[in-house]
C-alpha cells in the first residue's frame, strides 16, 4: 500500500449554509436549540431571530459578497448572527475576540470587512470602538449581553459587572441587536452557487505565520458536515446535547459543534469561555451527549472531576485542535466511560480531514479519511512523489472540503497546492489501515490549548523592547495545554532588564494566548553556521531537560 488513501464512495449535496437552519428549525421547531447559562431557546426562536437579523443586515446594506465581521465569545448571538449573514447574502469573517487591536486591524483590513458584530462587554467592545472611531466599520452591531441571560442572572450581571460592560453610544455607526431585529419582514431571498460563493474567510497563519484567509465556500462547509456525519458517530438527530465551549470563530468549532449541531438538532450547551468550576456545574446540569474539545478541555475535566463524578451520559467525545498525550485519554475514558476519538482537520480544509471511528481506536492516530476525502503522504523533498505506507512525509488533502484558496494571495495559493492536492505543512504517516498519525509541524507552529501560536509574533513583540537583541521564540511541554511558548532572548550591549519588566512588556502586545510562561535572559543564542538564529537546539535542551510542566493560570 502507498501513503495514498482513495475516497470512500460519498455522494455530497452542496447547499448554502443557511439551509441546515432553514431545515432544523422546520424539522425540529419545539426542540431545545441554544442553552446559555440556563436560558434556553427552540429552534424555532433561533430560525425566526436569524431571519429577522439578516432582514435587518439587509436594511444595512449587506448585499451578497458583504464582508461582515463576527467578533463574538460563545453565546446565542454567534449562532444567530452566523445564519443571519449568511442568509443575507454576506460572508462571515471570524475574529478572535483576544486579539489585540492592532491584530483585529490588519484582519478588518485584510478582509474588507465593513460591518462588525460584537458584544457590549467592555474588553471586546473597546478595541472595537476604538476601530471604529478610525472610520474601519460602516456599521457595529452590539449585542448585549445582559439580554442573552437569564432575566435574574441579566439584572445581577448588569448591577455586579457594571463595570465590565462598555457604554455603546447611541449614535452611528453603532446599532444595538434589538434594533436590528425591529422588522418582522423575511429577508429578501438570495441565490446562492454553493460551489462558488463563499461562506466564511477563516484566518490561518498557515505554516509561515503570516495570517491569511482561507477562502470557504457554502459546498466547502456544508458538504464537510455531511461527511462528518456520515464517517463519524452514529449521532440521533433531534435528541443529542452538545458542549459548545470550544469557540465558534474557531473552524472546528464552527464546523464540528455549530454546524454539525444544527444540522443533527441537537441542544448547544454554550459557554462563553473554560471556567473550570462553571463548566462543571453546566455538565452536571445539562448532562451533554457530545464533548467536542482539545486536550486542554478534557485535562481541565479530568482535574476537576475527582472521585465518584458521573459523567456517564457523555456518549461521544472528539479531540482535535493539538496532540491528544495517551495519558489523558486514558484518564478520561476511566472517569467517563467514553473513548475520545481523534480527528484532524485545518482552516483550510473547513476542517474536518479525519476521524477516528468509534467502532476500531489506535492509540496516537487521528483516525481515517473521512467519506469523499483522499489523503496522501508525499516527499516533502520531491513532493510530486507519493511515498508508501509507514513512510514520513507531507500530508496532502483532496476532498469538497477544500477550500477555493487563499484571499487576495495567488502566489500563496499556488505553492499550497501540488498536483490539485492540498499542502498542510504537517508530517505524518498511513498504516495498512488507512489510519493518520501525525508526527510533527514543518514549521515552528506551537499549539497551545488548541489554537495556533507563531514563535514569529512573540519574537516581533520582543524586539519592540530598547533593551532586547536576539529573540527566539518555541514551544515547551506543558500537561495542560500541549505546549506553552517560552521566550529566549539576549540582551543589547550595556541595556539591562530583568524577566519581570519583559514579561510585562509583552503582556500589552500579545494576546493571552500568545503571551510567553517563561522568559529566560541569556548571553547568547544558537546560530546557524550562516550567522541565522537557530531554535533546534533550545527544543533539544528542553527535551534533555525534561521541561517541568506549567500549571494552567
Amino acid at each position: 500500500m502507498d501513503g495514498h488513501v482513495a475516497a470512500t464512495e460519498f455522494v455530497a449535496h452542496p447547499c448554502p449554509v443557511g439551509a441546515l437552519l432553514d431545515d432544523t428549525a422546520r424539522r425540529f421547531a419545539a426542540r431545545p436549540a441554544i442553552d446559555f447559562l440556563g436560558r434556553g431557546y427552540t429552534w424555532a426562536e433561533i430560525g425566526a431571530l436569524a431571519d429577522r437579523a439578516a432582514a435587518g443586515l439587509q436594511g444595512c446594506g449587506v448585499v451578497k459578497g458583504s464582508r461582515v465581521g463576527l467578533c463574538l465569545p460563545n453565546t446565542p448571538y454567534s449562532v444567530i448572527m452566523y445564519f443571519a449573514i449568511l442568509k443575507a447574502g454576506g460572508t462571515v469573517v471570524n475574529f478572535n475576540p483576544l486579539y489585540t487591536e492592532r491584530e483585529i486591524a490588519s484582519q478588518v483590513r485584510d478582509s474588507g470587512t465593513s460591518i462588525m458584530v460584537t458584544l457590549d462587554v467592555a474588553m471586546i467592545h473597546k478595541k472595537i470602538g476604538n476601530l471604529a472611531a478610525e472610520g474601519l466599520f460602516r456599521h457595529v452591531i452590539v449585542c448585549s449581553m445582559t439580554a442573552a441571560l437569564p432575566a435574574f442572572k441579566g439584572w445581577l450581571f448588569g448591577i455586579l459587572k457594571r463595570r465590565d460592560l462598555a457604554r455603546v453610544p447611541d449614535a452611528a455607526p453603532y446599532i444595538r441587536f434589538e434594533r436590528l431585529i425591529e422588522t418582522t419582514q423575511k429577508p429578501a431571498s438570495v441565490t446562492i452557487d454553493p460551489n462558488e460563493d463563499i461562506a466564511a474567510l477563516q484566518y490561518t497563519g498557515g505554516t509561515t505565520g503570516i495570517p491569511k484567509a482561507a477562502v470557504l465556500t457554502h459546498a466547502n462547509i456544508t458538504i464537510n458536515v455531511q461527511q462528518v456525519r456520515a464517517g463519524g458517530p452514529p449521532f440521533e438527530d433531534g435528541s443529542e446535547r452538545i458542549m459548545g465551549i470550544l469557540p465558534f470563530f474557531h473552524v472546528f468549532a464552527m464546523t464540528a459543534v455549530m454546524n454539525l449541531g444544527v444540522a443533527i438538532g441537537a441542544e448547544l450547551i454554550l459557554l462563553p469561555r473554560l471556567d473550570i468550576k462553571q463548566l462543571m456545574a453546566t455538565l452536571d446540569r445539562k448532562r451533554p451527549t457530545v464533548l467536542p474539545g482539545v486536550p486542554t478541555l478534557f485535562t481541565a475535566i479530568c482535574n476537576a472531576a475527582g472521585k465518584g463524578r458521573d459523567l456517564s451520559f457523555i456518549k461521544f467525545c472528539v479531540s482535535g485542535g493539538a496532540p491528544l498525550s495517551q495519558e489523558t485519554a486514558a484518564r478520561f475514558t476511566r472517569l467517563s466511560g467514553c473513548p475520545i476519538l481523534e480527528g484532524y482537520g485545518l482552516s483550510e480544509t473547513s476542517a474536518v480531514v479525519s476521524l477516528t471511528p468509534p467502532n476500531l481506536i489506535k492509540l496516537a492516530a487521528v483516525g481515517h479519511a473521512l467519506p469523499g476525502t483522499v489523503i496522501e503522504i508525499r516527499d516533502p523533498d520531491h513532493p510530486e512523489a507519493i511515498l508508501p505506507a509507514g513512510q514520513r512525509g507531507e500530508i496532502c488533502v483532496r476532498g469538497p472540503q477544500v477550500m477555493k484558496g487563499y484571499l487576495n494571495r495567488p502566489d500563496e495559493t499556488a505553492s499550497a497546492f501540488i498536483d490539485g492536492a492540498f499542502r498542510t505543512g504537517d508530517i505524518g504517516y498511513l498504516d495498512d489501515d488507512g489510519y493518520l498519525f501525525i508526527v510533527d509541524r514543518i514549521k515552528d507552529l506551537i499549539l497551545c490549548g488548541g489554537f495556533n501560536v507563531y514563535p514569529r509574533a512573540i519574537e516581533e513583540a520582543a524586539y519592540q523592547h530598547p533593551a532586547v537583541q536576539d529573540a527566539i521564540a518555541i514551544g515547551v511541554p506543558d500537561a495542560y495545554r500541549g505546549q506553552t511558548p517560552k521566550l529566549f532572548v539576549t540582551l543589547r550591549p550595556n541595556a539591562s532588564t530583568t524577566t519581570d519588566e519583559l514579561t510585562a512588556f509583552l503582556k500589552v502586545r500579545l494576546n493571552p494566548i500568545e503571551r510567553p510562561k517563561s522568559v529566560e535572559i541569556r548571553d547568547s543564542l544558537p546560530r546557524t553556521m550562516v550567522g541565522k538564529l537557530s531554535k533546534k537546539e533550545l527544543i533539544a535542551e528542553e527535551a534533555a531537560k525534561g521541561s517541568p510542566p506549567l500549571e494552567p493560570s
